[in-house]
């Protein structure tokens, strides 16, 4: 058998069997039942060195009763014997548990584990919580409050569902979208599309810092911003936001101008909806984060990935569609804000391909651990370069629209050639190459060859400036 080179998310080593202090791993079992499942191998040291165990059998035994008597409930398990440099391995596997939270007992102690990163965590209150739901097949979005909806009004709601789907909500739909039960009273997604702010939870914090990195609010924040209730006021408001601390540069081509936006709308709007509506509610005194930089934008939110495996630990394309807010996805759907396919981050993905002038380094990050999730965009116009306005005064217009699309075709590649520059201007080569031989006696690009295979290559030096 190959085994990992270090402990992750669902592998975790011991070098020997634990008896009088079972606790050491049996967390990990309980963490491994309330999350993806797991591997714990008996036998390899933290290094993962083989060292074996010295009476497999009886070490079998030990483990299966220790499971049966100090988690509940019973997990599912298997234990296989492997023998590796004539050594013997035993391999726990454990399965996924349906009927979660499973509990460590033992001396007056109850506690639920769960995995962050290699290691075995008591689950926090919120995690307790929805552990709790997942093993009732129930979600926090769906569950019934103690508020009535007639004491609240839901124009918002109402209006943008007509305005997207060309459909009036009925008084009926409320009961069918599970936004409320027969009786009247509101579940908590009828709570978070209330026009008035029940939810405390329900906040985005938006902020524009001067820079990189995050500074004082007061100080270093050149717009700052909070928005609570209604979901879909906070997706407007917060795409206002972006939309107002972001900005479309463009480019004139020799016969039609090219925008070049900071970021795709498309994928902000998908990375928004996907911070609100997947987005852990039960946890207390929490909000989705926005944080725009000069170089990027960052959209946080609380809870990681409702599999409880890490984002960056899967491969995007094959995320299946899981969600820990049904209720509200669905809505998020009717109105089309939303596909659902579980495409969400593949569109990120693709819509930022999109945009001009960009490349791999570009590509959208995306990070999540067991209390949070995020999206980082990359400011695709951020370190472009211009013509400063030494060289511009120089130029005539033709010479302007040509150095603007050398500009691009540079930092898309390592060095042009004339041909793919003509191509791409629209020019005759002999044309070009005179343009080319312009620039590069003004020290912007660097030529290097001969004749017809000659390469270019982007200079920089105090003719050209970086866009802020």
């Amino acid at each position: 058998m190959l085994y990992p080179l270090a402990e992750t998310t669902e592998c975790d080593f011991k070098r020997e069997l634990e008896t009088k202090k079972p606790k050491s791993w049996l967390k990990s079992v309980s963490a491994f039942a309330n999350g993806i499942g797991g591997k714990l191998i008996f036998g390899i040291d933290d290094s993962g060195e083989i060292v074996g165990i010295i009476d497999a059998q009886k070490s079998a035994e030990a483990i299966s009763d220790l499971i049966k008597t100090r988690i509940t409930p019973t997990p599912q398990f298997v234990l296989t014997l492997e023998k590796e440099q004539e050594k013997s391995v035993l391999i726990l596997t454990i399965e996924a548990g349906r009927a979660t939270p499973y509990y460590y007992k033992a001396d007056g102690i109850r506690e639920a584990y769960v995995r962050i990163g290699n290691e075995s965590i008591v689950a926090p209150d919120y995690i307790l919580n929805e552990l709790i739901l997942k093993d009732k097949n129930q979600s926090f979005d769906a569950l019934t409050s103690d508020v009535k909806k007639e004491e609240y009004s839901f124009t918002l709601l109402e209006a943008t569902y007509y305005e997207r789907t060309l459909l009036k909500m009925e008084p009926k739909d409320y009961f069918s979208f599970c936004l409320a039960d027969k009786r009247g009273y509101l579940t908590n997604a009828g709570r978070l599309f209330a026009d008035q702010y029940i939810v405390y939870n329900s906040r985005v914090f938006c902020t524009r810092w001067n820079g990189l990195q995050k500074g004082s609010v007061f100080d270093d924040a050149l717009d700052d911003k909070e928005f609570e209730g209604n979901l879909i006021y906070l997706l407007r408001s917060a795409s206002d936001f972006i939309k107002n601390n972001s900005k479309v540069r463009f480019y004139k081509d020799v016969e039609y101008r090219v925008d070049k936006p900071d970021y795709a709308e498309r994928a902000v709007t998908e990375a928004l909806v996907n911070a609100l509506i997947h987005r852990d509610y039960i946890v207390l005194g929490s909000e989705v984060h926005i944080d725009m930089y000069d170089d990027r934008l960052e959209i946080s939110s609380p809870g990681g990935m409702f599999d409880g495996k890490a984002v960056q630990e899967h491969t995007i394309a094959d995320i299946g569609s899981m969600r820990r807010n049904p209720v509200i996805a669905d809505l998020f759907h009717r109105m089309k804000f939303m596909e659902r396919r579980g495409s969400g981050l593949k569109k990120i993905i693709s819509e930022t391909e999109k945009l001009p002038g960009y490349n791999e380094s570009l590509k959208p990050i995306f990070y999540s651990d067991g209390s949070s999730f995020r999206v980082i965009l990359k400011n695709v116009n951020y370190g472009t370069t211009k013509v400063s306005d030494k060289v511009s005064d120089k130029l005539n217009e033709k010479e302007k629209c040509f150095f603007n699309v050398l500009m691009t075709l540079a930092k898309q590649h390592d060095f042009v050639t004339t041909k793919v520059v003509a191509e791409a201007a629209g020019m005759p080569e002999a044309t070009t190459r005179r343009y080319l031989s312009k620039f590069s006696k003004m020290d912007i690009i660097v030529p290097d060859g001969k004749n017809r295979s000659k390469k270019y290559y982007l200079k920089n030096t105090s003719m050209t400036e970086a866009n802020p």
